[in-house]
């Protein structure tokens, strides 16, 4: 049995956790500048330009972070001048939920060719690595919009993958920026010290209180996942549940369980490595308690972790 103060050492250290969240809102704030003007602020780049060169990184690497929607097009194509400006409208206006990479195809015939592309404007996605095409020629607005939902929809349920979107109603420079309407840092220290305690369900439901009212609060987001998880594991017996793991490689719940265990411990790879296989065999509710289980432990970790980007990547190879 798990001692109740079981420590989370090398896993996620709760003290940078405020950090992220402080970095997360820095970025928020860039993107949210970025919605008012309509062009790219600082890193938070939400329409740019992509060769061959830079396929890897702004796309593909990218791609793990936020969804990627590329824009197929040429300087002697007339409806690629309708639909460009339009898709640029509409990256300034989801602010974050999807970014906007532009391949002209005169000058990169290789990534042309390497997406089947058979005319143009022709817009295509990718998501934690996989190309997705979305549509051909120059669709209404309406309907583009429609894709773009369904896009961010399915990024977010099947990866976990939300980008950092901003409600550009929200982003008037004359206004400075609300402060949180409630006693965050005090309630996120009782809930740190809960946690710290062992009082795991104190610790849990000192979170849920605070993402009550700003579901979005990322320190809390990253100490309920947290805390969540070392109450799965208390009161397991870590030779059964391996022992139960490696006996039955189909059994999902022995396997779920085994992948908390290896978190806990330290062995992030071989936590997601395990679930990721156990998506790939299965399917119906056995394959989803395990992809839910997969995004849920990708939350412990932290989705700029190079692990989880890494675990994305083969978890849409399996899914797709």
């Amino acid at each position: 049995m798990q001692p109740r103060n079981m420590s989370m050492s090398g896993v996620v250290d709760l003290a940078a956790v405020k950090a992220a969240g402080e970095a997360k809102q820095k970025a928020e704030q860039a993107r949210a500048e970025a919605a008012r003007t309509g062009r790219p602020t600082g890193g938070a780049r939400l329409v740019y330009d992509v060769d061959e060169a830079g396929f890897q990184q702004d796309i593909l690497q990218r791609s793990t972070e936020v969804p990627v929607v590329i824009d197929f097009w040429a300087e002697w194509c007339e409806p690629c001048k309708q639909l460009g400006p339009l898709l640029e409208r509409l990256a300034g206006e989801y602010a974050g939920k999807f970014v906007l990479a532009k391949i002209d195809v005169d000058a990169n015939q290789a990534l042309f060719q390497q997406f089947g592309v058979q005319g143009i404007p022709a817009v295509f996605a990718v998501v934690a690595g996989q190309p997705i095409p979305l549509f051909q020629g120059a669709a209404p607005e309406a309907q583009i919009r429609q894709v773009l939902d369904q896009l961010v929809q399915a990024a977010e349920q099947q990866f976990g993958i939300v980008g950092a979107p901003v409600d550009p109603a929200d982003a008037a420079p004359q206004e400075a920026a609300p402060e949180p309407a409630g006693p965050y840092d005090a309630l996120l220290e009782a809930a740190n010290q809960a946690l710290d305690a062992g009082d795991l369900d104190g610790a849990v439901q000192a979170y849920k209180n605070v993402l009550s009212d700003d579901p979005a609060n990322p320190e809390a987001k990253l100490g309920l996942a947290q805390a969540e998880l070392l109450r799965r594991v208390r009161d397991l017996d870590p030779q059964e549940v391996r022992k139960a793991a490696a006996e039955a490689p189909g059994d999902v719940p022995a396997q779920i369980r085994a992948a908390d265990l290896d978190l806990v411990g330290g062995h992030v790879e071989d936590a997601f490595g395990r679930l990721v296989d156990t998506v790939r065999r299965t399917a119906g509710e056995d394959r989803e308690a395990a992809r839910v289980r997969l995004l849920e432990l990708f939350e412990v970790i932290g989705a700029d972790d190079p692990r989880v980007i890494s675990a994305r990547t083969a978890l849409a190879r399996v899914l797709f």
